[in-house]
């Protein structure tokens, strides 16, 4: 995840306790657990050392010993691994409308197909030719042929008008993703959900400062 809501009055009525030095950990440490989506690492040392805290290792601990539990998988948060289970049904919900909505119209294209004329080897070739080809390859990395069509650009303008599309294809393109992808479409509208919901929250929260990570976290 590179972004999570941060709710100021939630977070200070729980850490108002801490020392600047606490404060500063507890923040890197979230900003850690919610970008890799998984436990930090069992050792104090280590886990000092990934949030640039290595002189520190004492007022790491304490935050990881009052805020995380130590499991055999490493230290995990409980609400932050609720949040994270949130944003990864929504991403795999996203990722199935794509696929269903794809599903439906290359359904229709064969019914088309099908009902003017009797398709031979030729017609076969052409058709498969007019299939988007970076639908079908899983990758990390979006395939070179990759263009946004009409359809998909008119979508975008309904669907996320806060996205400046054209500079977030840019992005996109060159982003390599942690899973396979083969539904590439899906994964760029789910892309543009997700800038345009960015864009929202952030037209909210301008009016604050940023926190000294510079990154807005949110789950206590």
């Amino acid at each position: 995840m590179h972004y999570f809501q941060f709710n100021i009055g939630d977070y200070k009525s729980h850490t108002t306790h801490l020392s600047l030095l606490e404060d500063i950990a507890y923040r890197r440490l979230l900003d850690l657990y919610y970008l890799h989506e998984r436990p930090l690492n069992s050792g104090v040392a280590h886990v000092a050392r990934q949030i640039g805290m290595r002189e520190h290792e004492t007022e790491v601990q304490t935050v990881l010993e009052e805020f995380f539990k130590l499991t055999e998988d490493g230290w995990v948060n409980k609400r932050a691994d609720l949040v994270i289970e949130d944003y990864r049904a929504k991403i795999q919900q996203a990722s199935k409308a794509g696929k269903a909505s794809a599903e439906r119209r290359l359904s229709k294209r064969s019914t088309v197909v099908a009902t003017d004329v009797q398709p031979n080897i030729k017609q076969e070739t052409i058709t498969k030719k007019q299939e988007p080809s970076f639908a079908k390859r899983p990758a990390k990395k979006c395939p070179k042929d990759f263009e946004v069509t009409d359809d998909m650009k008119t979508w975008v303008k309904t669907e996320c008008p806060l996205v400046d599309y054209a500079e977030q294809t840019k992005v996109f393109r060159d982003y390599e993703f942690t899973a396979a992808k083969s539904d590439w479409v899906g994964t760029w509208r789910n892309w543009m959900r997700k800038a345009n919901q960015f864009a929202a929250e952030k037209q909210t929260t301008d009016r604050y400062p940023k926190t000294s990570t510079g990154i807005i976290a949110g789950a206590i």
